[in-house]
């Protein structure tokens, strides 16, 4: 390393950010914290309003989906770390869940109420109470999100040492509260717009320490707040500040003063009793997730005496530790629990009062491809995926066999399941409107309850990624023969009903997928461009003469003849035009022509997706024998047809995203196709 460098240590210490170091680290007096207060009084929000801002402080946007008006907030695509936790397709629901935070930031009710996320395994419940943790953290080192706490000076007396609010609280609580009407409107007057929040008593450790403190100073309150250093609160999961997690562990070891503290036998014999508070640790999840979240991790198969703990927990923001009176919190309790143990408690007539305090937001999984598609390309992309190519739709194709598992069959409009997918995920079908895919919807109670974990998927393409069936890429059938080889030993299929019903699933995504690419092989050996030009022209010189009742002059002859009929149709037939709507078509295209005349732009096909699709698939029609793609499948193929083929499949590889080995073998696989003759035009 060269000397003008420095040291290694220097040059990592040339990255630290100093002046936010000392943000993050700011400490000053009582009265200077009160000075903040008053130019910023939104630093003392409630842990509701706290979560709430920092949802709505990534943005949101708007959008009409069937009629109706839904928010995608940007928060939950977790943009800031590269979306490695973002959640798709579950917009609805993540509203409903905001819902219950602005209400409760508001204060209209649901701020006494244990959020529960209910859902099938692998549905993002857990992604979604990660999030909230992993956001509040970051929120709480912004400007915007800045909150404070404070600690006692030690005075070798009462304090003897350093004593940090041992719940995060608000220095705005060392305030008597018989007081605090009074200071609190002057700190923020109603023209500031918002009110500062009753924030209960102290715990019971600065309560005994206020006291004690008061009586020394015989009342006087300015000598006791000589004592307190206030200091900035940043949250940390890891540190265990204003972050709580609890999972339920053995029934027999479950002790509930994991969550309210419990006594610290050591400092017994500095403090001469256990009552006292100072002897006291209230480090229990409740505790340290003052101010902030706590996350109750399956919550449901908690003991019943933890559940109890809950009640007063959401109702009356209290907790009761051993020995000391019950305590004032202000916290988010969020859990999330799968869908039989919440009909446990359905059923479970003595835990009326827990039901009654929750509010439930169903996680379902997803129901739309396009969504569910992007769950397998965040997890198996170019950049994860090193020396394996994934050839194209072949997350398409889990992806829609994953969503086919999720749907309920259509109770009428005699539609398949496939279709209904197609409907779900924006495709236009015939005579079927935005109001028949809400009444598909309505009718659907358990769509997305029930199915196949995006987890089953994933661990599935991964098995393919790792089989040695090939050396380069995979494909979708690798894939599907996955998927279907795990159903046999899944445990979350309870019957051969449904293992039967997965299975007839998967032989419709297959026959979907030869649909896809022998479109895509005949769009390759169609892509001629020249050759589609000057069909596309010649079709339409002949409907110019057709529609405006003229001959058209052959070029060969120099006669004038009448428009090629024939041609036109075999053009339009491929898009299924009727004989019938001929002249309505072929007049939509001569006025399609005209506007853009009139807007200066020329006409190119490509511009127009029904026409280039008639045209491509025309053209495919007159070059499919030239290139004889059933001699694919023979062992001898002659060196014009070879040429053929390699610009085929140059194309594929150009064009649809395939590499060298995943082209050859579509081109196989559409070729046998071809050799067994239930090919379509």
């Amino acid at each position: 390393m060269s000397e003008n460098k420095g040291t290694w240590t220097d040059r990592i210490a040339s990255l630290q950010d100093k002046k936010e170091y000392q943000e993050l680290n700011w400490e000053g007096s009582f009265e200077e914290y009160l000075e903040l207060v008053r130019k910023n009084p939104r630093i003392t929000r409630t842990a509701y309003q706290r979560v709430y801002d920092m949802i709505l402080s990534h943005g949101k946007t708007e959008y009409i989906d069937n009629k109706k008006r839904l928010i995608r907030y940007h928060f939950f695509s977790d943009e800031r770390n590269g979306g490695s936790d973002a959640v798709f397709g579950l917009d609805v629901p993540l509203m409903k869940l905001v819902n219950v935070f602005k209400s409760a930031a508001l204060g209209y009710g649901t701020e006494k109420r244990v959020i529960l996320l209910h859902g099938p395994v692998g549905s993002s419940k857990s992604t979604i109470a990660r999030l909230l943790k992993r956001g509040l953290e970051e929120y709480s080192r912004l400007p915007d999100g800045a909150c404070y706490t404070y600690y006692w000076e030690p005075d070798g007396v009462v304090v003897k040492d350093r004593m940090r609010s041992p719940m995060n609280e608000d220095p705005l609580k060392l305030i008597p509260r018989d007081w605090r009407a009074k200071i609190f409107a002057e700190l923020s007057p109603p023209e500031k717009g918002f009110t500062i929040p009753d924030m209960g008593e102290l715990n019971p450790a600065c309560r005994f320490i206020f006291r004690d403190f008061m009586q020394r100073y015989d009342g006087d309150f300015g000598k006791v707040m000589k004592h307190i250093r206030v200091q900035r609160l940043i949250f940390s999961e890891k540190d265990r500040v204003g972050i709580g997690t609890f999972q339920p562990k053995d029934e027999k070891n479950q002790d509930s003063t994991e969550l309210t503290g419990d006594i610290n036998y050591r400092k017994i014999a500095e403090y001469g009793s256990d009552s006292d508070p100072r002897a006291f640790n209230f480090d229990g999840e409740f505790n340290i997730a003052n101010r902030g979240i706590i996350e109750f991790v399956e919550m449901l198969k908690l003991d019943v005496a933890f559940l109890y703990d809950l009640l007063g927990a959401s109702q009356e923001h209290k907790i009761k530790p051993k020995k000391f009176p019950q305590t004032d919190i202000d916290e988010v309790i969020l859990g999330h629990t799968n869908e039989p143990e919440y009909k446990k408690l359905e059923n479970n007539e003595f835990m009326e009062a827990l039901r009654d305090r929750t509010v439930k937001i169903d996680i379902p999984y997803i129901t739309k491809l396009s969504e569910e598609q992007k769950i397998y390309e965040k997890e198996f992309n170019s950049r994860r995926i090193r020396g394996k190519h994934i050839a194209p739709h072949t997350t398409e194709m889990a992806a829609m066999w994953a969503v086919l598992t999720r749907l309920e069959d259509p109770k009428k409009h005699n539609l398949t399941l496939l279709q209904k997918l197609k409907l779900y995920n924006g495709k236009t079908l015939p005579n079927f409107t935005e109001d028949n895919i809400k009444e598909l919807r309505k009718e659907s109670v358990r769509e997305g309850l029930e199915g196949i974990s995006p987890r089953y998927v994933q661990d599935k393409i991964s098995n393919a990624l790792v089989s040695d069936k090939s050396e380069s890429s995979i494909n979708p059938f690798m894939v599907i023969n996955e998927l279907e080889a795990g159903l046999k030993g899944h445990s979350l299929i309870s019957s051969e009903e449904a293992r039967k019903r997965y299975r007839e699933l998967l032989t419709v995504v297959k026959q979907e997928y030869e649909d896809i690419v022998k479109n895509e092989v005949q769009r390759a050996i169609s892509a001629d461009e020249d050759a589609i030009g000057k069909l596309c022209g010649n079709y339409i010189d002949n409907v110019k003469a057709y529609t405006q009742k003229e001959k058209i002059k052959n070029k060969y002859t120099g006669l004038y003849e009448e428009p090629d009929e024939r041609l036109m149709r075999s053009i339009e037939e491929k898009i299924d035009i009727p004989d019938s709507r001929k002249d309505d078509f072929r007049r939509e295209i001569m006025n399609y022509i005209g506007a853009l005349a009139i807007d200066g732009k020329p006409f190119n096909y490509r511009t127009n997706e029904r026409l280039q699709k008639a045209l491509e698939l025309k053209l495919f029609e007159d070059q499919k024998d030239s290139i004889k793609l059933k001699t694919l499948v023979s062992s001898v193929v002659d060196r014009e047809t070879q040429e053929k083929i390699d610009v085929v499949k140059s194309r594929l590889i150009k064009n649809f995203g395939y590499d060298e080995e995943s082209a050859t073998d579509v081109l196989n696989f559409v070729a046998s196709i071809f050799a067994r003759g239930d090919a379509k035009d």
